[in-house]
């Protein structure tokens, strides 16, 4: 059948359960990095248009949310996951890239940006446009931060005030800026 990557609706509330316990695996075979999500969490994510899922057929393949932050200013893309029996296939890629397009046509006006301890995430992160920043320059928001209490590295965020971490800090411009840098590009050239 092929796999489909889409955005979540009310109908993909049927694999919550199972994103839940995928990430809590994962969590523990990284051992740091990831922090678990309740299935609650994942359904509302689901049926408020803020996530996208990949299915081969009925089963799940993987999935990745967005999160909104600081009054739409920030927006995350998080919680990337490919199922172990899909992985290898540039799955992550085409996930990520589908929230990440999904996330600046629904906020053009939010900055966008994620932390990880992943080189796969980092690259797939650099190949959409983001650049690492410190994690000053990202969201001040504590629903943001708090996230993280159930990563490995909370303890090394907290005692470095949220400044330093394991995680790498990433920052893409938001649509409007990118809309902005472009006239600004072509108005220059006809000048």
């Amino acid at each position: 059948m092929g796999i489909i990557i889409k955005k979540a609706s009310e109908e993909d509330l049927i694999y919550s359960e199972q994103l839940a316990k995928e990430y809590q695996i994962s969590a523990q075979m990284r051992g740091t990095g990831i922090a678990t999500r309740k299935p609650e969490y994942i359904g509302k994510k689901m049926t408020n248009g803020n996530a996208i899922i990949a299915l081969d057929g009925k089963e799940l393949a993987g999935f990745c949310y967005i999160e909104i932050f600081s009054s739409e200013q920030y927006v995350s893309n998080s919680g990337l996951i490919v199922i172990p029996k899909f992985r290898g296939l540039g799955l992550s890629k085409q996930i990520k890239k589908a929230a990440f397009n999904h996330a600046r046509d629904k906020y053009p006006a939010a900055k966008i940006f994620g932390i990880t301890t992943s080189s796969i995430v980092m690259k797939i992160n650099s190949d959409l446009g983001y650049k690492p920043v410190p994690l000053s320059e990202l969201t001040t928001d504590d629903e943001f931060w708090n996230s993280c209490m159930s990563c490995a590295n909370f303890d090394i965020l907290t005692r470095h005030n949220r400044r330093m971490c394991l995680c790498t800090g990433m920052l893409a411009a938001s649509k409007n800026e990118m809309e902005h840098d472009l006239s600004e590009l072509i108005i220059n050239k006809n000048t």
